[in-house]
């Protein structure tokens, strides 16, 4: 039987700025991750949410939406026999739970005669299909992620290329995750930022300053340039602090304020939707942070 772990994932940049077609990258992390199996208890218990995605795949058969092999009828089965998602994989904090669930359940019941052999482009429309069953619609990013294991750069919306994640000497500074300790839905707060896209201003502002700043984070990440990362990732920070303050949980607003007049050691930026979950930061020295923030869970992420 093909059961293996899938990791979850993290957006390290661009966050709502995709979505006005501005690069992103997106990489897997291992920290986290989840994997089917099979309940050992005497009486089989189906898993509900599992079930229900059985019927959305035979619907969508049955409507001849599911263009690809997937073997419903043997997914089916295993939910009556007590199939179910072993994952660490925290929901509602933007790392990708439901993608590393869809990417295992692909490589269970998909055909890998077919999978193995398509673009990339098209895998991501599989996963997005099946994926859509748990948030009403999805772009497979997430699951795509997890499904190949690697880092994936979004150039535009048409164009994505799989590449290496950079490595680098470990100087001590480092990409970290700080976990505010709530989960969030995004869906709210992906409309709450399509609704303000309807004033002028704030369209122009992220159109003239995020979008810009956000392909220079990326590329300064992959062109090694730390110092322009760092003064990047600064900027960053700042403008989603004046225009998603939404999206910042309030507990962290004066922290994330203090980080930006340099009286903490790093900067702070949302993952993904922001609202809760996870929040990403960046430091020139990891060490140091622990003594800042002290009553926080913080994760490294990459090290710098």
């Amino acid at each position: 039987m093909k059961l293996k772990p899938f990791s979850s994932k993290v957006l390290l940049f661009g966050e709502y700025s995709i979505i006005q077609n501005s690069m992103a990258l997106a990489s897997p992390y291992d920290l986290f991750e989840g994997i089917l199996r099979f309940s050992k208890e005497e009486h089989k218990r189906t898993d509900p949410e599992l079930k229900a995605l059985v019927y959305y795949l035979k619907d969508l058969k049955k409507n001849k939406l599911l263009d690809f092999d997937f073997d419903i009828t043997s997914f089916d089965f295993d939910c009556s026999q007590g199939l179910f998602f072993d994952s660490t994989i925290p929901q509602g904090f933007g790392v990708g739970s439901s993608g590393a669930l869809t990417a295992a359940l692909l490589f269970r019941y998909g055909n890998p005669d077919e999978f193995n052999y398509i673009s990339t482009s098209n895998l991501k429309n599989i996963l997005s299909l099946i994926e859509s069953h748990f948030h009403g619609s999805s772009s497979g990013l997430d699951p795509l992620i997890s499904f190949i294991n690697k880092t994936i750069l979004i150039k535009s919306s048409n164009e994505l290329k799989v590449i290496d994640f950079p490595k680098f000497k470990d100087n001590g500074g480092a990409f970290f995750l700080l976990n505010t300790g709530r989960s969030r839905k995004t869906e709210p707060l992906v409309n709450l930022f399509l609704e303000k896209c309807k004033d002028r201003f704030f369209i122009n502002e992220c159109k003239n300053k995020l979008l810009p700043i956000t392909d220079h984070c990326i590329n300064s990440l992959l062109d090694k340039d730390l110092e322009q990362l760092f003064t990047q990732f600064g900027l960053l920070s700042s403008f989603q602090y004046e225009h998603f303050s939404p999206m910042i949980p309030n507990i962290f607003k004066s922290v994330w304020m203090d980080a930006l007049e340099d009286k903490l050691p790093f900067k702070l930026k949302l993952c993904g939707a922001g609202g809760g979950g996870f929040l990403i930061g960046i430091t020139k020295n990891l060490e140091q942070i622990n003594n800042h923030l002290s009553q926080f869970e913080i994760r490294p992420l990459f090290h710098l």
